[in-house]
């Protein structure tokens, strides 16, 4: 049998309601050589058993047998024994559109050259509460395409949906796999690949069914708390914008921009100023910094801009009137969640 061109990454942790149907989708993928290489995480349920049915009929099916080591070690052993140049991830509860790895195996094959690819994806409700946010956050990614876009928005949320992306080994081998920190470990790693300069992009159609069951560890894992995703956010923007002495303004006094300030001044980083455009606001002191008009920000010297506001449009007018006042998106202003 050939190398495989694609080594499917599939951590299983106790998914024997939804693993036939991810296996299903893998087993049909146009692109046959490809292998899948499970790392069944300390299942308590049936999830071995299917694992070793389907591996001894299709024997692209590799499974490795562990105690509970977690999903970011079990994603490493997954990869350590990965045999093809490309690692595609997928979880046990997606399900793959048929032509899904030849298609961005083709992709990254193509000019130009992308480092991590994901796609669009079709999210699934099956059971979950709150599944209004999850809609709302696919949405928002599915209109992130291109590299530029990407990094844009990067400090907003994961802009890639994990089990849509594709990435060759080298790649995740580079940035030092993934880390186990008690953090989100796709999301770390993008932040880690931006800071390393990898080139981002995201196929156009959808090739992944997200489905969003409430035991999925983003509603259950602390990891994927909105506390661990600031920490993780203000420790990467200190690695690549914020540096010591750099001071912070922060645009919008609302929940997002206060959330900004408690998590920088313990830090040792200065908060210049808040703007806003609440009137009820101007002329207060908020964190020990003054609440200030659009119209003075552009007085206010050199500093970090912070777009920390969340409603729908928001963003857009901060970054024109940043724009107006000479300030460059990505280097001056970035916008955060």
């Amino acid at each position: 049998m050939p190398p495989p061109l694609v080594s499917v990454l599939l951590p299983v942790r106790d998914a024997e309601a939804t693993l036939v149907r991810c296996l299903r989708s893998l087993a049909a993928q146009t692109l046959e050589n490809h292998e899948v290489v499970a790392v069944d995480d300390g299942s308590t349920d049936g999830s071995g058993h299917i694992l070793e049915q389907w591996a001894h009929t299709d024997a692209r099916i590799r499974v490795v047998h562990t105690e509970p080591l977690g999903l970011s070690p079990a994603l490493n052993r997954a990869a350590a024994l990965a045999r093809g140049p490309l690692l595609a991830r997928m979880d046990a509860d997606d399900v793959c559109a048929p032509h899904r790895l030849g298609a961005q195996w083709a992709r990254l094959k193509e000019p130009p050259p992308v480092d991590i690819l994901g796609s669009r994806v079709l999210f699934r409700g099956e059971g979950a509460r709150n599944t209004e946010g999850m809609r709302a956050y696919t949405t928002w990614q599915n209109t992130l395409l291109e590299h530029a876009a990407i990094v844009r928005d990067l400090w907003i949320e994961s802009p890639l949906v994990h089990p849509s992306v594709m990435m060759p080994a080298s790649i995740l081998s580079r940035l030092g796999g993934y880390r186990d920190f008690g953090g989100p470990e796709d999301y770390d790693l993008w932040l880690r690949g931006e800071g390393a300069g990898l080139r981002f992009a995201k196929h156009p159609e959808c090739l992944l069914e997200w489905w969003d069951g409430g035991a999925r560890l983003t509603r259950i894992s602390p990891n994927y708390a909105a506390e661990a995703l600031l920490r993780l956010k203000v420790e990467a923007l200190e690695r690549r914008h914020l540096p010591p002495g750099r001071p912070v303004v922060i645009w919008g006094a609302g929940p997002i921009g206060k959330s900004w300030a408690r998590a920088l001044r313990p830090r040792g980083h200065v908060l210049r100023a808040f703007v806003e455009v609440d009137r009820r606001k101007l002329g207060t002191t908020l964190y020990g910094a003054p609440v200030v008009s659009v119209g003075e920000a552009g007085e206010l010297g050199p500093a970090l801009h912070l777009a920390a506001v969340g409603q729908r449009g928001r963003r857009e007018q901060i970054r024109a009137a940043a724009r107006g006042m000479g300030l460059l998106d990505g280097r001056d202003l970035i916008a955060v969640a």
